[in-house]
C-alpha cells in the first residue's frame, strides 16, 4: 500500500531507540523526510545512519536537543521551522511508590511527557492549519486509562496527553489536519527491558519467568500475553500519519495486546 508520504516531513521526538525509532524508520521506509531526535550526538547520529542503511532513504536528518526544555524546542524549531507530521513520543518514567514520588519528580515527567508536546504542537500546529494539511500525534500509553499503581506520575502525565490531543483537534474543525493519539500497552523497549532485569535480579528470576510474572500480576488483563514490538505500534502510527487516515481525528486509538478491558 502507497501511503503518500514521499513529500511530507515528520518529526519524531524521543526517536533515538524504542517506539521512536520504530517510526521514525518506519515513516522513512514510506518515503518521508523524517527529522530524528534525541540529547546526544552520538546517539542521533547512531540512529539517523542505522536509518538510512535499512531504508534506502536519505533525508534523515539530525535533531539534538532535549526536548523536554523551552530552550531546546526553540533550537530545534529554529532549525527546521515548517513539520508536516508531528509526532509526540518523548517520554519518560520509572516504578515509584507514591510516597517515594517527590514534586520535583512530578513536574520533571509532566515537563517532559506533556509540555514537550504542548510546545511543539503550538510550533507547527499554525503553519499546519495554514497550509490545509498536518498530522499530529501523541504516543500516550494503556496506563493513562488504567493508571498503574506502582508509575502513578507517569499514568497521570499520559492521561494529560489525551486531553490535550483531543483539544488540538476541536480546534481543526473543516480542515485536513488531525490530531490523534495513540495508546500502546506494553512493549519491549530499552526501559522496559532494564526494569524487568532489575526486578527479575530482585526476585531471583530470570527474564522469561519474570516477563510471565509481569503478565499474570502487573498486566494480567492482557489477551496478548507478550510484549508488543516497538513496530507493530509503528506501523499504527505511520498510517495514522498518512493522507489515508483523514477521517480518524479527535481519537484515541489502542494497540495496547487488550490489556484495556474495554471494547471502545
Amino acid at each position: 500500500m502507497n501511503l503518500n508520504l514521499k513529500d511530507k516531513t515528520a518529526l519524531v521526538s524521543g526517536s533515538t531507540t524504542g517506539i521512536g525509532y520504530a517510526i521514525a524508520k518506519s515513516l522513512a521506509a514510506e518515503g518521508a523526510k523524517v527529522i530524528v531526535n534525541g540529547r546526544t550526538s552520538e546517539r542521533v547520529t547512531t540512529a539517523v545512519e542505522k536509518i538510512k542503511s535499512e531504508t534506502g532513504n536519505p533525508n534523515i536528518f539530525e535533531a539534538i536537543a532535549d526536548l523536554g526544555s523551552p530552550e531546546g524546542v526553540e533550537l530545534i524549531v529554529s532549525q527546521y521551522p515548517t513539520v508536516n507530521i508531528l509526532v509526540n513520543n518523548l517520554g519518560i518514567g520509572q516504578p515509584k511508590a507514591f510516597k517515594d514520588i517527590p514534586d520535583q519528580e512530578w513536574l520533571d515527567t509532566y515537563s517532559v511527557n506533556v509540555l514537550s508536546g504542548v510546545r511543539l504542537s503550538r510550533a507547527y500546529f499554525e503553519n499546519m492549519l495554514k497550509e490545509n494539511w498536518g498530522r499530529i500525534i501523541f504516543i500516550s500509553s494503556e496506563s493513562a486509562v488504567q493508571i498503574p499503581a506502582e508509575m502513578i506520575q507517569y499514568g497521570v502525565s499520559k492521561t494529560a496527553q489525551l486531553a490535550l490531543s483531543r483539544g488540538l483537534a476541536e480546534m481543526t474543525q473543516g480542515t485536513a489536519v488531525t490530531v490523534n493519539t495513540i495508546l500502546p500497552g506494553p512493549t519491549s523497549t530499552e526501559a522496559i527491558t532494564n526494569f524487568l532485569q532489575v526486578t527479575a535480579e530482585q526476585q531471583g528470576l530470570s527474564e522469561t519467568e519474570m516477563e510471565k510474572v509481569f503478565f499474570t500480576n502487573m498486566r494480567g488483563t492482557s489477551i496478548l500475553k507478550r510484549f508488543i514490538k516497538p513496530e507493530e505500534i509503528a506501523s499504527l502510527v505511520t498510517y495514522l500519519a498518512s493522507p489515508l487516515s483523514a477521517a480518524i481525528n479527535g481519537a484515541a486509538l489502542r494497540a495496547d495486546g487488550g490489556v484495556i478491558k474495554s471494547a471502545f
